[in-house]
Formats: structure tokens, C-alpha cells, sequence
């Protein structure tokens, strides 16, 4: 069965180093989606980020490969390589243009969401007013429907949130996000969400996030807990893994050009210890222990398959194209 990292966080450089991706891959994990980029990273920031990471991917071709489609992940796995796909955080670097969304699935972007924690022109941040999604917010569901690409909810407004889902002709996702009836966090998730998501075919896949988890030394039992809540809620069938794990390589500016406010990002009133900074995270290795740790909270061995990466595998091979 193929393992699916829904979200992982290399430091947005075009020199960053690929060597957290082996270490996934050695922990046992087939496909990963590597963020690009966030609503405070200008475009050219985001699309230098993109140039360097496709770089890299073709000068290691014996060790991964860009995936379009899940019988390339199948294929890569196969072949003892590890796939890969992009992902952006928010709908700034979309510049207000639905074309835009095409262009970035033909770099390898294949998930999206609109929001990263504050509000913009298309939709709302799960940290700022609700408004709900903007008109222009529609239209880049549409876009984002009909370029194949996965439409995910993370960090974003829970009303707005409600209204992507109830515009989205494909499954819907959330890459990494956890039940609020867990811990009680902004950017975790309510069972409406949670619903919502499972009523389009999606998956909810759980962050190994600290602030997230409830625990400032977040291991596979935790992560375990919240898949087993999800599936108590909606069925196994919609439960996935997104440890969001940063991995910091500090030779490395990648910080936002400019006058740059973490504090904006990630606000103190909203649970956060000043920055994102202070998270720490599921170690890699957690992939390792994902299965047993899946089994001990009550679900079978093939559940526990399903939650590792059959589920996304599933909706990716729905929404892709």
C-alpha cells in the first residue's frame, strides 16, 4: 500500500537541501507533497522556489520523481523512488487570476488551499474576520476543479471553509488538520468541518503539529488519537496523514522579502507561543510506527493502510488529470 505525506515544509529556497524527502522515503513514505509557498511569499518567491525544487528533482532522477498522476506514484514506488508533488498555501500568489491555477498545476502544484490563517481577496484565514468566500473565491473552486489539482481546506476560516466545500464538484481535503473537539485550537477543525469534508468523498489528514496535537512532544500514539477520532466520526475511509513537519536548515534565508511580520502570521491571541517558530514537531520516524500505533487505538491492519495512504491515493486518482 502506498504511504502518503500530505504536507511537508522544506525551507522555501531554490538551494534547499532534499535530504529530509530521503530520510521520508527510508521511513517508508511513497508520495509527499512539499509546500512552495505561503500568502506572504511574493510570486517571485514562490516561483523561484518552484525552479530550484524542479531542479533538483531532475538532477537526482534515480531518486525522485514529479508526479502527475497516481499510476506515477505507483510506478516511482515501484522503481524503489519516492514521488513528489507541490503544494501552495493560499490564494495570494494566485495574483486575483483564476488562469493562474493551470499555470502552477503545469509546474507540479498538485493541492491548494485559499487562506494561510488571515484573510485575502478569495477566501478567509482560520485567524481572521469571517466573511466567508468571495465571488471571485467561486471561481477559483472552478479553476482549481478543472485543473485537476486537490482542493484542501487547511488554515483556512471554518464558514469559509463551508462554502468551498459546497462549491467544489470534486472530493475536498484537509492536508493537515486536526479535530477542536481534541484540542482546542483556531486551526484545528470542528466536527461540521470534519462532516462536510466526508460528505465530498475527501479526507481529513492529521498534522503531528505540537500546538495541534495537545502534546509539546507530539509522537504516533498522538497522531493516532486524532486519526481514530476522525474515523469515529465519518468512517476510516476519510482519515489520512499530514505531519506538516518543518525542516529548518538554517544556512538558509527564506524568509519573505521585505517588511515581514510573523507575529501578523501566527498571532500570540491565537495560541501561538510568539512564533510558528516555537512548534515542534512528530519526528520522521513516526512513519515507522504510524501502523501499530494506527492499530492499537482499534483499527485493523488494512484500516490503518487506508488512513497511511490508500484514502488519498483514492481521491487524488478522482481529482487528477
Amino acid at each position: 500500500m502506498i504511504h502518503w505525506e500530505s504536507h511537508a515544509c522544506l525551507p522555501l529556497h531554490p538551494q534547499a537541501s532534499f535530504a529530509p524527502i530521503d530520510r521520508l522515503h527510508a521511513a517508508g513514505v511513497d508520495y509527499v507533497s512539499i509546500n512552495v509557498g505561503m500568502d506572504m511569499n511574493p510570486v517571485q518567491q514562490v516561483m523561484a522556489v518552484i525552479a530550484g525544487f524542479r531542479a533538483t528533482l531532475v538532477a537526482h532522477p534515480d531518486k525522485y520523481v514529479l508526479a502527475n498522476s497516481v499510476a506515477d506514484i505507483e510506478q516511482a514506488r515501484a522503481n524503489g523512488k519516492i514521488a513528489i508533488g507541490f503544494d501552495l498555501e493560499g490564494a495570494m500568489p494566485l495574483l486575483e487570476q483564476p488562469e493562474m491555477v493551470a499555470l502552477y498545476a503545469s509546474l507540479g502544484v498538485r493541492q491548494i488551499h485559499f487562506a494561510y490563517n488571515r484573510n485575502n481577496s478569495v477566501a478567509d484565514g482560520c485567524h481572521d474576520v469571517a466573511r466567508g468566500l468571495a465571488p471571485l473565491g467561486v471561481r477559483m473552486v472552478q479553476a482549481v476543479n478543472a485543473a485537476g489539482m486537490l482542493m484542501d481546506c487547511s488554515h483556512t476560516g471554518r464558514r469559509c471553509s463551508l462554502d468551498i466545500m459546497a462549491a467544489s464538484a470534486k472530493p475536498v481535503i484537509f492536508s493537515h488538520a486536526n479535530p477542536l473537539a481534541l484540542v482546542a485550537h483556531g486551526r484545528n477543525i470542528t466536527d461540521e468541518q470534519i462532516r462536510a469534508c466526508a460528505a465530498t468523498g475527501g479526507v481529513v489528514c492529521v498534522s503531528g503539529v505540537s500546538f495541534f496535537l495537545g502534546n509539546t512532544a507530539p509522537t504516533a500514539q498522538d497522531v493516532a488519537r486524532h486519526a481514530a477520532y476522525v474515523a469515529h466520526l465519518v468512517g476510516v475511509q476519510h482519515v489520512g496523514i499530514g505531519l506538516d513537519i518543518s525542516f529548518h536548515q538554517p544556512e538558509l534565508n527564506d524568509n519573505p522579502p521585505g517588511d515581514y511580520d510573523p507575529g501578523y502570521w501566527w498571532p500570540k491571541s491565537a495560541g501561538y507561543d510568539r512564533t510558528i517558530l516555537r512548534a515542534t514537531y512528530t519526528p520522521v520516524e513516526t512513519w515507522q510506527l504510524l501502523a501499530q500505533a494506527l492499530q492499537d487505538v482499534g483499527m485493523s491492519a488494512d484500516d490503518a493502510a487506508l488512513v497511511m495512504g490508500g484514502n488519498m491515493l483514492r481521491v487524488a486518482g478522482q481529482v487528477w488529470h
